[in-house]
């Protein structure tokens, strides 16, 4: 078993609204979080994060500690949070290696008796299979490459009986039931993709899943639309919803479209939440942040939601909107494209730290997540940085 690193990029508006509140390598990209796509290649478990100062007092569960850059004595992986590998297990050489990417260096292999100081001479070349991200937004363009081939991996290994009462539209073998509860009349439409349901999910009578899509453990759908998304553990689902990235432990529990986008951790969506996702001139889609523009290069872009974001009931999102974590968003239906982290509605007033910090502790239990001493530091960390720069 080899020991993996990932490095973070340096924080910058393109990251946004993630960078600020969880590491780069907890992103999900397809079915999987990054880090566990390097993990499969290294063969071994992350064992730190090389991270920016403000994410070092970050916790969850399951994620390796956020470290600042060292040197690392083989044998390691090391590898760039922004680089999602799409192969299965490297065939390691004997001779330390850079590991490169349509030219470029995305990862270092150090063999034992090897340290790695940041710098690799003259290594080798080693060409790893994968995608750069250019920022927060290719989440949805690693979501549209990547979901097809992760959904389509579970029909190796089969899965439960299909549930009585359910429709199928295509190959029943694609339907992939790991120890859910599916109720009768639940639609599987698997022309585009296989659809994944894993364990302690519970799917809801007049739900219609049209693959690729993947539901995480323990997740709900209660019922509308479900095309083309990855949903991590512990959602919440109900409405239409397509192409999008849900983190984990988010809910949209209502009616509302939300289209092209990503949600981070903990985030709720009030009733009639809706997203656009195209512009009326059918061009591509710029983000706002701070003030910066960037084009994504995307013509189908909806909002990005930070972790911890509250939206009001009816809110209407424009298309390249991102909220930054902890945003409590009310007021007018149609707000700005931009909200800066915890932003308090959007007349440029933002949440107390204790107001938060609150909001967190009723919050979390109810998905059977403690608010420990550690994780209220860290939330209270994450307020406070992004609210004093």
């Amino acid at each position: 078993m080899t020991d993996l690193y990932l490095i973070e990029p340096e924080a910058s508006p393109k990251w946004f609204p993630f960078a600020q509140c969880r590491p780069i390598c907890e992103l999900r990209a397809g079915a999987w979080l990054i880090r566990e796509r390097w993990e499969a290649v290294a063969g071994g478990d992350a064992r730190e994060v090389f991270g920016h100062r403000y994410i070092t007092s970050f916790v969850e569960a399951g994620v390796p500690p956020i470290a600042e850059k060292h040197g690392i004595e083989g044998p390691a992986v090391v590898g760039c949070s922004e680089f999602v590998p799409t192969g299965s297990h490297l065939e390691l050489p004997d001779e330390a290696s850079r590991l490169v990417n349509d030219g470029s260096t995305v990862g270092w292999w150090i063999p034992e008796g090897v340290r790695w100081d940041g710098e690799d001479g003259d290594w080798a070349e080693l060409e790893l299979e994968g995608l750069t991200l250019s920022g927060s937004y290719d989440l949805i363009t690693a979501l549209e490459l990547l979901l097809s081939p992760d959904t389509l991996d579970f029909t190796h290994e089969g899965g439960d009986p299909l549930p009585d009462g359910s429709i199928i539209i295509g190959d029943p073998a694609d339907v992939v039931i790991l120890g859910a509860a599916v109720e009768p009349g639940t639609i599987f439409d698997v022309r585009e993709g296989v659809v994944v349901i894993e364990q302690h999910c519970y799917i809801k009578a007049g739900t219609r899943l049209e693959g690729p899509v993947y539901v995480g453990p323990g997740s709900e759908i209660l019922g509308g639309s479900i095309r083309h998304c990855a949903i991590g553990p512990r959602c919440r689902i109900r409405g239409e919803i397509a192409t999008t990235v849900a983190l984990g432990y988010s809910n949209k529990g209502h009616d509302g479209f939300i289209g092209h986008s990503v949600l981070g951790r903990w985030v709720n969506l009030g009733a009639g939440t809706t997203t656009s996702n195209l512009k009326n001139t059918y061009g591509t889609v710029r983000l706002e942040i701070d003030g910066r523009k960037l084009d994504t290069g995307r013509q189908f872009m909806g909002t990005l939601f930070g972790d911890h974001v509250k939206v009001a009931i009816g809110t209407q999102l424009g298309t390249g909107t991102a909220i930054g974590a902890g945003a409590n968003v009310f007021g007018p239906a149609a707000p700005p494209k931009y909200l800066a982290p915890f932003a308090w509605g959007t007349s440029g007033e933002l949440m107390e730290r204790e107001g938060f910090l609150k909001i967190a502790r009723r919050v979390m239990p109810r998905r059977k997540v403690e608010v420990t001493a550690e994780v209220e530091t860290w939330l209270g960390v994450l307020h406070d940085n992004t609210v004093s720069r």
